[in-house]
């Protein structure tokens, strides 16, 4: 009958309809998933990134330091070696003044 027949194509809409809303809710939930794949991805990369740049920084500061510690100590024998002369020429004066 006529009711039968519209009964079949309301339900079968229904299917199609039950269907439609299945399917587009796997593809919400796998773009949900692509997003939060995403998103861990770049963390993990702006983690690498900031480790990277603070072991660069903490070696920039260690050569730093490296250098001025080589600077000091290239100073302080230079400034060894002008006491040395220093003394040598106040010796010498002194044997001058005492042989003369």
């Amino acid at each position: 009958s006529l009711e039968e027949i519209q009964k079949k194509l309301e339900a079968a809409e229904e299917r199609r309809k039950s269907q439609e809303a299945q399917v587009l809710k796997q593809l919400a939930e796998k773009r949900e998933h692509e997003r939060e794949v995403l998103q861990k991805a770049l963390e993990e990369n702006n983690n690498f990134s900031k480790m990277a740049e603070e072991k660069l920084i903490l070696k920039m500061e260690q050569i730093k330091e490296n250098r001025e510690a080589n600077l000091a100590a290239i100073i302080e024998r230079l400034q060894e070696k002008e006491r040395h002369a220093a003394e040598v020429r106040r010796n010498k004066e002194l044997q001058v003044e005492l042989s003369g």
